[in-house]
């Protein structure tokens, strides 16, 4: 009982939060603000934390596998709460549709970076023998690409972008416009029992953590300007998607938004 009211009330707090005006117009500023000057907190964090190693747990786990986690939370509670509002299954697999959008314009991008690393970068490898007060000594490798170069333990120097900042951005972006209908839906008496709340929270969390994760990142690996450009691009995919094509309402060629038939104002 008491874990139950509690449930309730975390939910319900987290939901009005997430649907407030004011946090859905300005979250993606908190974003550029958190990308602009959080590197800006290695000057101050210790290089000896455990969030200093590559190797740490959260990095391992929840990182290298950020999109997976993201779709089977968002996913399990898109698919529970259009589901249990009307009970149709098209319905549901138009709102699931959404991240399947997501998923191929970051699969997209992924893809188009790559190349341009490709190209415009350069394997090194580091040779012994130089002066002891100097620069160690680059031989450069031709016909390398990122991966092998970097797979055999070499250096690639070139322009990049940070993948990495530009999944939990996005991540973190998708997360507040899939959520942001929870309060919406229970205002107008939407089914709200403990599995959905619980997916609800669990998203809550997790985009609570995508937040942490890029806080270290920008902190424990300062990348300027990658990061930021990696930010750029997760916010320009955010904005093509929730404010420019979504937007344009359900139909063949459009999921819609997110809540979109589920309301009793639809």
């Amino acid at each position: 009982m008491i874990l139950t009211s509690a449930l309730v009330v975390l939910t319900d707090l987290a939901a009005m939060l997430l649907g407030h005006k004011m946090f859905r117009r300005h979250f993606h500023l908190l974003l550029s603000v958190l990308l602009v000057f959080g590197p800006a907190l290695s000057l101050w964090v210790s290089q000896y934390s455990v969030f200093a190693r590559r190797g740490h747990f959260l990095y391992r786990v929840f990182l290298r596998s950020g999109w997976g986690w993201t779709c089977l939370l968002v996913g399990s509670f898109v698919l529970v709460l259009s589901f249990s509002r009307r009970r149709s299954v098209l319905l549901s697999l138009r709102h699931l549709s959404r991240l399947l959008a997501a998923g191929g314009l970051w699969l997209g991008f992924r893809r188009i970076l790559e190349v341009l690393g490709n190209a415009t970068g350069s394997c090194y490898e580091a040779l012994d023998g130089g002066p002891a007060s100097s620069q160690p000594l680059l031989l450069l490798r031709e016909g390398e690409s990122r991966a092998e170069c970097l797979g055999q333990g070499m250096q690639w120097r070139g322009y990049e972008v940070s993948e990495d900042v530009f999944l939990l951005c996005l991540c973190c972006l998708l997360l507040a416009e899939e959520t942001a209908v929870f309060g919406a839906y229970l205002n107008v008496g939407g089914a709200s029992g403990g599995p959905l709340r619980i997916l609800f929270l669990l998203c809550v969390l997790l985009m609570a953590l995508w937040l942490f994760l890029l806080l270290c990142l920008l902190a424990y690996f300062p990348q300027f300007p990658t990061q930021l450009l990696g930010g750029a691009l997760g916010c320009l995919s955010w904005r093509g998607l929730y404010q420019g094509w979504y937007p344009l309402g359900p139909s063949w060629c459009c999921p819609g938004r997110p809540g979109s038939g589920l309301l009793s104002s639809d």
